[in-house]
């Protein structure tokens, strides 16, 4: 069993480091809201006053925060990460961010003879919550080899993406893709609706045909035809517009700087955009259907 230093216990982080614990890990966590290293507490894990408190007898660190700028914060900072870890401190960064922030640290953690891997997730809070989440990683293939069973805790597929900001970069295609097909299906039973076509009969078909993806068949944006998904629960978010519309936005600031053609992508973006400014921002992102009822 590791000793583990976690930073950033909010919605995924905290669960993660909770079947850490479970799992016999020793957890340290640090989090800026005082609620949540409470309840690592309470969970069997010790809450840090700080970064440098948590991380100082680590043999891993894991950090899941909500942008690049708060990972630059926490790993090059004075008082960070990189300054407190004991040499051979394994780091794994599971936040979603920009693949150059990503392989900016990762070169400093180099620097200073540590092995990092970016290690972004998809699988939303249930995911987290069950232990079943994916993880896409990026960095060395002993690094890799050293965090799988740590990673395997926490997920269910675990998947080596290649060097360094490879993680990130797939956590972001992922994305483009999860957020137009939502859009895509969303449009369709609103077109559905209007054409007088029943919601549950357009699934019964669409799920056995060609229009099948992931956003139709687990996570239908109409109440009814799948049970589990948040269009039965007033879309409770399990995954935010708001984290939608950032991934989005981080693909398309990769697109930019790789030149890559991504109309579809930017559209759902844009589209993303003005749905979290009507107010819906912290609703799940398949609550999409809605905005695009009413346009």
């Amino acid at each position: 069993m590791a000793r583990i230093g976690f930073i950033g216990l909010g919605n995924m982080g905290l669960p993660m480091a909770q079947n850490l614990i479970k799992a016999g890990h020793t957890v340290a966590g640090f989090d800026m809201v005082r609620a949540s290293a409470e309840k690592l507490s309470a969970a069997g894990g010790t809450p840090s006053p700080g970064i440098a408190a948590a991380v100082k007898d680590a043999e891993v660190v894991i950090t899941m925060l909500p942008a690049g700028q708060h990972v630059r914060d926490v790993y090059l900072a004075g008082d960070g990460v990189l300054a407190s870890v004991k040499p051979g401190t394994l780091l794994i960064d599971s936040s979603t961010i920009d693949v150059e922030t990503a392989r900016a640290v990762a070169k400093a953690a180099d620097a200073k003879g540590l092995a990092m891997l970016d290690a972004p997730v998809s699988g939303g809070v249930g995911g987290a919550q069950g232990g079943t989440l994916t993880f896409m990683v990026g960095g060395s293939a002993d690094a890799f080899a050293r965090a799988k069973p740590i990673l395997e805790t926490m997920g269910k597929t675990i998947v080596h993406a290649g060097g360094s900001g490879n993680g990130q970069a797939a956590k972001i295609c992922n994305n483009m893709i999860l957020g137009v097909s939502m859009i895509a299906v969303s449009e369709a039973f609103v077109l559905a609706e209007k054409l007088g076509l029943d919601a549950q009969k357009l699934f019964d078909i669409s799920s056995k045909s060609s229009g099948q993806c992931w956003s139709m068949t687990a996570y239908c944006p109409v109440p009814g035809p799948v049970p589990t998904s948040p269009a039965n629960r007033d879309y409770q978010a399990g995954f935010t517009a708001a984290m939608m519309h950032k991934d989005l936005k981080l693909a398309q600031d990769a697109a930019a700087a790789a030149g890559a053609s991504t109309p579809m992508g930017a559209q759902a973006a844009a589209l993303y955009g003005r749905y979290c400014e009507c107010g819906e921002a912290g609703r799940d992102f398949s609550g999409i259907i809605r905005f695009l009822n009413q346009s």
